[in-house]
């Protein structure tokens, strides 16, 4: 992590001249795939936001997920980075972790894509409770889904750790590890719930949204302490992250060619679900869903994956959250 790092510094450093460097503040930004749009805008088409580049400089670094970005944040090597909800309730319990959400940019709501559980056509599951003595997929054992997971298997009267065999299975791998009979059942997730839908003989079992509705998956922390010491220059960030976002919902066209640069993924691969009604919800606004990541800690801290209450509205700084016009 810190070699990626530090070979984006480099590369910024030999594109920029010591004096513009230091006249022209830096944020240190951690993204992953997917469902990041208003931040591809800004990576791809930096024509379109004004302030970027001369008001303000973002240092971009890829990451495999949100824990690790979780880690960076942590060590400082970070200042904003797309986070989860268990990755800042873990460290607020800690207390290794102490961040403002500034944005959000998937979740879900009624209408909209949930992560789901599926089993093929010609399985014996029916129900959640005939899930029992299975071996069951699950994107990361201890992640944020896992929650919502456990609460639907409770309520179907399933005990988590014992009643099903919990197995990681990515979400790339999840349509394989299904067909070929490695697991009985597992999560989908977008674009690869889509593509395994298109092929056909698979079903839904449950969804997360059946557990807890409106879900927040992602969203843009930053480190309260580099906010508190440079609030203009974050509020420069949110301010973009805005602007892309409506321009991501706006201009469907153009963010499945942005979203293509990034992902590599074909158009029309993009285009049976980007920004669609099978596809996860955004906030016009990239405004975050506060009372949704407050259910969302409710959830980890009663299936016991936290140890104590946590206030949702700790996260919310007075002026630097989205959005910014």
């Amino acid at each position: 992590m810190k070699r990626l790092i530090t070979a984006f510094g480099l590369a910024a450093g030999l594109l920029t001249s010591p004096a513009v460097a230091q006249d022209i503040p830096t944020i240190r930004v951690g993204w992953t795939i997917p469902a990041e749009e208003a931040k591809y805008w800004m990576m791809r088409r930096p024509q379109e936001f004004p302030d970027l580049g001369k008001k303000y400089k973002i240092e971009w670094s890829q990451f495999q997920g949100t824990s690790v970005m979780a880690q960076a944040l942590t060590a400082n090597a970070l200042d904003c980075a797309t986070q989860g909800v268990l990755p800042i309730a873990q460290g607020a319990v800690n207390g290794t972790l102490s961040v403002y959400v500034i944005a959000q940019h998937v979740g879900e709501r009624p209408g909209s894509f949930s992560v789901y559980w599926a089993v093929k056509d010609d399985s014996p599951i029916k129900t959640v409770a005939d899930l029992k003595g299975k071996t069951v997929g699950i994107s990361a054992i201890g992640g944020g889904t896992q929650g919502p997971f456990n609460l639907m298997l409770r309520k179907n009267g399933l005990e988590p750790d014992k009643d099903v065999k919990l197995v990681e299975v990515s979400f790339p791998l999840s349509e394989e590890a299904l067909r070929s009979g490695r697991v009985d059942a597992v999560n989908m997730n977008q674009p690869f719930a889509a593509r395994a839908e298109a092929k056909g003989g698979i079903r839904k079992l449950f969804a997360l949204s059946e557990a807890i509705p409106n879900i927040v998956h992602i969203m843009e922390a930053c480190r309260k302490d580099f906010v508190d010491k440079n609030p203009e220059l974050v509020k420069l960030y949110v301010r973009d992250i805005t602007k892309g976002m409506k321009m991501a919902i706006a201009n469907r066209p153009e963010t499945m060619n942005v979203v293509f640069e990034v992902m590599k993924a074909p158009v029309a691969v993009l285009d049976t679900y980007l920004l669609k009604s099978n596809d996860f919800a955004r906030e016009p606004g990239a405004a975050p869903n506060f009372a949704g990541i407050q259910a969302m800690f409710d959830v980890y801290t009663d299936t016991g994956m936290i140890g104590k209450k946590l206030d949702a509205s700790a996260l919310k700084h007075p002026t630097v959250v989205a959005p910014i016009e």
